[in-house]
């Protein structure tokens, strides 16, 4: 269950005029060095996992690659390459429209539990959000940010209205409010409205908050499938 407080606007439409975002570019200019520090020293700290994660996946299955490749939609609806740690079968892009129907979350998203196209370490991996460490690149790239609204896909923006397109008016994030409270239990309309609430009230104090609830989320998950 997500907190009340956290889906502050729910109920109503809230729409993020341009002269918000214009008076956070002093955030945004610190938003990007906290995020190429951030970024540099976790991939310093976490190299013995990225080695042990890539390995265990190429030991699962010597004929697929280790990293997954997708292309996504960043701010301003520009479309950028994200890395992921492969957790899915090779073919998976290609099984997907048989399985479309079986989709568990109303609205613009894609997701069920029971997924058969990920595989043993991958279900481990995606549980823990270790897929999502390669990230890290995408944000010393400038792609992404720390924290931020999940990236969506392509076909995804398509189904997108004005109102849910404002999402995308900030760089994506590895992690963010809509992966810290709840994730997959939450449902698109309400990802929408915590990503909105997040863009309208983020500050460096928010972000570094968001950073220290997912780094709990990862070591007790909850809701990620």
């Amino acid at each position: 269950m997500v907190p009340k407080r956290e889906i502050i606007f729910s109920s109503e439409l809230l729409w993020i005029r341009s002269e918000h975002l214009l008076k956070k570019k002093r955030y945004e200019v610190l938003k990007r060095i906290i995020d190429i520090v951030c970024a540099t020293v976790g991939l310093l700290l976490l190299s013995p996992i990225l080695l042990f994660v890539a390995l265990r996946i190429k030991l699962e299955d010597p004929s697929c690659g280790v990293i997954f490749r997708q292309e996504r939609i960043g701010k301003n609806e520009v479309p950028f390459t994200m890395y992921k740690f492969r957790s899915m079968c090779q073919d998976a892009e290609s099984q997907l429209a048989a399985i479309l129907d079986k989709n568990e979350i109303e609205g613009a998203m894609f997701k069920i539990q029971e997924d058969p196209r990920v595989t043993h370490f991958g279900r481990f991996i995606r549980k823990t959000s270790l897929d999502e460490l390669p990230q890290l690149v995408n944000v010393l790239k400038g792609e992404m940010s720390l924290i931020g609204p999940r990236p969506p896909l392509s076909r995804e923006v398509l189904e997108y209205t004005p109102y849910d397109k404002q999402r995308l008016l900030v760089k994506p994030g590895c992690s963010g409010l809509w992966q810290v409270s709840g994730r997959n239990k939450v449902s698109f309309k309400e990802m929408v409205a915590l990503d909105l609430a997040y863009i309208h009230q983020r500050s460096i104090f928010y972000d570094f908050k968001l950073m220290a609830r997912t780094v709990k989320a990862m070591i007790v998950p909850s809701g990620s499938y």
